[in-house]
């Protein structure tokens, strides 16, 4: 399982997605939401492995 983590501009925790059952279809699903999630406050995200709770990489939801 995989999840997304949110985080706000303070690098506050600001909720989780639901689980996923593989990267490819968190990966799809956080490049069709990043925009909805950045309207309400969410400035990264972090996509959690949920089997062993390991962080693979973390991401700001605003253009560079």
């Amino acid at each position: 399982m995989f999840e997304w983590r949110y985080l706000d501009a303070e690098g506050r925790d600001a909720g989780t997605s639901k689980p996923f059952e593989d990267r490819a279809a968190a990966e799809e699903w956080m490049g069709e939401a990043w925009s909805d999630l950045l309207a309400r406050g969410v400035e990264e995200v972090v996509l959690f492995d949920g089997e062993g709770a390991r962080k693979l990489y973390r991401m700001g939801l605003r253009e560079a």
